[in-house]
Parts: structure tokens; C-alpha cells; sequence
């Protein structure tokens, strides 16, 4: 049983987040791909746990099927035992489903649920993000696990076999470049969070930045961002060449580079971007807190269009 003040929480609280894979799914299914999408399923859990500020404990997982094949199920699992190794947490146990019908032949389902602990007096978001602190992006590893139906559309209409070499990277295969799991963020974020210095993280998932950065600032703040601070992964700016996808909906439907973003005061940037660069982070100093003003845009890119065109 955990033991909160064995593990050094003075007033902790339990905090919880559950999640899926979605459509992403498919793609390991029809390449008959699976040993990534079980970190997918860890990472988009846990990721929302240090967001808050918590320490991941524990996961469970679900895994929903018509009809169970052992070996696929295998390396699902094992690909959740390693986003627990990544994450720190324990991986409890589980609860498998066959249900005929439900599911086409070979399809299944993944659902996951974590369990966190804060000092309750640590939580994020904090109240103090005022204007002039700075955005720091971390990079993502790539499309990570949302927009994944708009991912499909595209590459549907394209007639893309998913064995042939990707458009972007030809050192891989199609399902091979989009299959690269979620990054973990929870060890870097949290030996950040330890340090004090963070005000606040936001997990840049459905919705991307202009949806996810919004839900972490106090009413009055607005976040300023340069899109050309930070370089746009080729497979994004492949979906959005070959797709016809403009860039504001790209930044409301992708990560586009920037899996996770922290808010920092603005003397302690420096300090941040080095010990999160310690822990093997891709760091981008990608904008500021702004007061919003008259407008009803919380995240602004200004220039956006041209910067991801060039």
C-alpha cells in the first residue's frame, strides 16, 4: 500500500487522469504493428498527472477485443510495461474484454487509468502566472496520439501504403514514422516542478496549442507565441503541404513540434531550459504571458501562415 509519508509528502493528495489511443489504433493494427501503442496509452495518462504537479503512482490499463490474439495482446501489454518503466509508476493489473461482434476481426480497443500524488499545497497550475513570464516548449517525438483521423484522411487520399518509405523520411517506413510512440514527460517535468520554478505545464494533445495552452492561464492572460521559434517536424509540414491543411488548423489539431509546455517566470528561464535540457529535453523558449486585451484569442501566433509555409 502507498505509504504517502514514506514517500515524503507532507499533505498530499491523490489526483487522476484516464485517457485512450484513439484512432492511432488502426494504424498499429492494419501494420500489424503493436509494441508502441501501449506507451501511447501509458503517456497520455501520465502526461496529464504531471501537468498538475503529481507524481505518477500507478496504471491500469483496459483492452476491449472481438476475439483475443495472444500475440498482438502480448506486445500491447509489454509496450505498457515499458511507458510505466518510463514513467516510474507500477503497472497493478487490468481488465481484458472479448466481446464477438463489437469489433471487426483483428481490431481492438485500449483505455488507461493513473493514479498521482501532490503535495497539496504544489498543485498546478499556479496562481501567479502574471504577464512577462516566458513559454518554454518542449519537442515533441512526433504526431504522438491525437489527429490521428485527420492523419488517415490524408494519407487515404493520397493512397499511401503504410509498408512503403514516408514521404518526409525515407529511413522508414509510413506506419514505422507514425507509430513513434508518446514522449513521457513526467521525470524531466517533475525534477523542474522540485526545483519551484515551474508555474505551470500544459500537455499539448487534442486541440493542440491553441486549445490546450488556454486552460492553464488565469482569466486576463493570453500566451504570445512565435511559430518560427521553434522547427516544425517534416511529417507536419508534409500533412499540411499534402493535405491542404492551413496552419491555424494545424496548430488546433496537431502538437506540431511541442509535446509539452512549461510557464516560467522570466529570470528563471535559463535555470528551466538547463535542467530540463539535463534531462534530455529538446528546449524552446517558444513566447510569453501577455495581457489579453480587447481580443478573444488566448493563444496568438502572429505570422503563422508564412512561417510554416517557408
Amino acid at each position: 500500500m502507498f505509504d504517502p509519508k514514506a514517500a515524503g509528502y507532507n499533505d498530499p493528495v491523490l489526483v487522476a487522469a484516464t485517457d485512450g489511443v484513439g484512432t492511432k489504433l488502426k494504424i498499429a493494427i492494419d501494420t500489424d504493428q503493436h509494441d508502441t501503442v501501449g506507451i501511447d496509452l501509458v503517456a497520455m495518462c501520465v502526461n496529464d498527472l504531471v501537468v498538475q504537479g503529481a507524481e505518477p503512482l500507478f496504471f491500469l490499463d483496459y483492452f476491449a477485443t472481438g476475439r483475443l490474439a495472444p500475440q498482438a495482446a502480448a506486445a500491447v501489454v509489454a509496450g505498457i510495461a515499458e511507458g510505466c518503466r518510463q514513467a516510474g509508476c507500477a503497472l497493478i493489473g487490468g481488465e481484458t474484454a472479448e466481446m464477438p461482434g463489437m469489433y471487426a476481426e483483428g481490431d481492438y480497443d485500449l483505455a488507461g487509468f493513473s493514479v498521482g500524488a501532490a503535495e497539496r499545497g504544489k498543485l498546478l497550475p499556479k496562481g501567479n502566472i502574471s504577464a512577462g513570464d516566458v513559454i518554454l516548449g518542449i519537442a515533441s517525438a512526433g504526431v504522438h496520439s491525437n489527429g490521428f483521423s485527420l492523419v488517415r484522411h490524408v494519407l487515404a487520399e493520397k493512397n499511401v501504403d503504410f509498408d512503403t518509405a514516408a514521404g518526409f523520411d525515407t529511413s522508414r517506413t509510413w506506419g514505422e514514422a507514425l507509430l513513434i510512440p508518446t514522449k513521457i514527460y513526467v521525470k524531466s517535468c517533475l525534477k523542474l516542478h522540485k526545483a519551484g520554478l515551474t508555474k505551470a505545464f500544459a500537455h499539448i494533445t487534442g486541440g493542440g496549442l491553441i486549445e490546450n495552452i488556454p486552460r492553464v492561464l488565469p482569466d486576463g492572460m493570453a500566451a504570445d507565441l512565435d511559430p518560427t521559434a521553434w522547427p516544425v517536424p517534416a511529417v507536419f509540414s508534409w500533412l499540411m503541404t499534402e493535405g491542404g491543411i492551413g496552419a491555424p488548423e494545424m496548430a488546433r489539431t496537431f502538437n506540431c513540434g511541442i509535446g509539452m509546455i512549461a510557464v516560467v517566470a522570466a529570470e528563471h528561464a535559463d535555470n528551466a531550459t538547463h535542467i530540463l535540457a539535463a534531462g534530455s529535453e529538446q528546449v524552446f523558449q517558444i513566447g510569453e504571458i501577455v495581457a489579453r486585451g480587447d481580443t478573444d484569442d488566448v493563444v496568438r501566433l502572429p505570422g503563422l501562415e508564412a512561417a510554416w509555409r517557408a
